[in-house]
């Protein structure tokens, strides 16, 4: 009796070895299954519509918990950064109740677009190495061999390479460019031919909007200089001009007080950072003088002041008398040797 429960039992493992394969390599599921049905067809393929099935399963469900974590940790990486944020959101009452300088604001705001734009690219790359990961994983458990894909995406990429320069170029540029705060959404640009509003920013291109509506689309890689209009903060710069007949000390001080209420006025206070500035006579021109004002004011918004400005001053010269120049000119006339000098006398008389 022992031996034939021996015989019986090495018959059952010849058996599981020949279904479910050597001892140390088969499967939990399939030895389960053999030894509870027998059915050498269930055995086989319990491992095709089970275990391949629940293993596909637990990596999407994992890559999806990873992409979730990631993203989430990302955003509170980002917020922490930039715990400036708060002060961004708050009404102009507030920051004037709790004496925040109006250039802090600013600089939240900004760091506050800057974090939500990198912290947009994170999650985007993020999400790309996740699921190719989990993509791999997947095609690993369906037995499809990766060798001749890894070595066929590392020919077509090396033809990329040398074919696509360009778009590899644009795609450091724009890496860079978010990376070192360049420019962002809503801020005005000169980018050369191209100037205007910044609309949208990708890896590839950035697209801006000029004043007269049209949409440029700029590569990255092309972009050779940038000069940002809005950056933190912005200047209205005015060249008033008066005439030379005008008391300069006068002309000034209207120009100030003009300045000086508008700053006061609760519809700009929130556009004005600090004070107007009149820095002087600028320059002596044909017809008169220009004296240099400027307005240190939220980015953006420098066109806004400067014509609000421009009317007010205008009402001001006029209430205070002061002339804006017109083209004046001196007329000499040739006239024959000797007679030039009674020529001007009878003209002055």
């Amino acid at each position: 009796m022992p031996l034939a429960l021996f015989a019986m039992t090495m018959a059952h493992a010849a058996d599981v070895e020949e279904v479910c394969g050597p001892k140390e390599d088969a499967g939990a599921v399939c030895t389960a299954v053999f030894e509870s049905t027998g059915n050498k067809f269930l055995a086989e393929t319990s491992d095709l519509f089970v275990v391949r099935p629940v293993r596909i399963v637990l990596i999407l469900v994992l890559a999806y918990v990873a992409h979730r974590l990631m993203r989430r940790g990302i955003g509170r990486l980002m917020t922490r950064l930039h715990a400036e944020r708060g002060t961004a959101v708050m009404t102009v009452e507030e920051r004037k109740a709790g004496g925040v300088q109006e250039d802090v604001v600013v600089a939240a705001e900004r760091k506050r677009t800057r974090a939500e734009t990198i912290a947009s690219l994170l999650r985007s790359v993020a999400s790309v190495a996740i699921w190719s990961v989990a993509a791999v994983m997947i095609l690993s458990e369906l037995e499809v061999n990766l060798g001749p894909l890894v070595a066929g995406a590392g020919v077509v990429g090396i033809a990329l390479g040398f074919g696509a320069q360009n778009l590899v170029r644009d795609f450091v540029s724009g890496i860079f460019m978010l990376v070192e705060d360049q420019y962002g959404v809503g801020d005005t640009i000169d980018a050369g031919e191209a100037t205007g509003v910044v609309e949208a920013i990708s890896l590839r291109t950035t697209r801006v909007r000029s004043v007269d509506g049209t949409l440029w689309h700029l590569p990255n890689g092309q972009i050779d200089r940038v000069g940002n209009k809005s950056q933190q903060w912005s200047r209205a710069l005015l060249d008033v001009a008066v005439a030379y007949e005008t008391d300069i000390d006068h002309a000034t001080a209207v120009i100030k007080r003009t300045a000086d209420a508008m700053w006061a006025d609760p519809a700009f206070s929130d556009l004005i950072l600090e004070a107007p500035c009149v820095w002087g006579v600028e320059d002596l021109g044909a017809d008169g003088m220009a004296i240099r004002l400027v307005v240190k004011t939220r980015p953006n918004e420098q066109w806004k002041v400067s014509r609000q400005l421009r009317a007010r001053l205008k009402a001001a010269f006029d209430d205070a008398g002061i002339e804006i120049p017109f083209p004046q000119r001196t007329i000499w006339h040739r006239v024959p040797d000797g007679t030039l000098a009674e020529t001007l006398e009878s003209a002055r008389s």
